[in-house]
């Protein structure tokens, strides 16, 4: 597995749909090759998150709960991530 796609399942609170996201967006990067879309392969690139992102929430509904959390943080729950994309939002607007 990609180093860079965390557990989700059994996280405390359960995993958000920004989390979930990240983790399909990550994935769809790895299998493809592609860091950053073109407008050539945007739209298959962004179709394929929406479909992991879909199929990943079905799962994790659907699996018994864990009986101890993950051994790693989300990225999205790191403060030094949140910080990191709050400055990059911040530069942006």
């Amino acid at each position: 597995m990609c180093r860079n796609i965390t557990t989700l399942r059994g996280l405390e609170p359960a995993a958000n749909d920004d989390e979930v996201e990240a983790a399909a967006r990550q994935y769809v990067r790895k299998v493809s090759g592609i860091t950053h879309p073109t407008e050539r392969t945007r739209e298959a690139f962004e179709q394929a998150v929406a479909e992991i992102a879909h199929i990943t929430r079905h799962l994790l509904e659907d699996l018994p709960d864990r009986r101890q959390p993950p051994k790693t943080v989300p990225p999205l729950r790191r403060p030094e991530v949140r910080a990191r994309i709050a400055a990059r939002e911040a530069a942006a607007s």
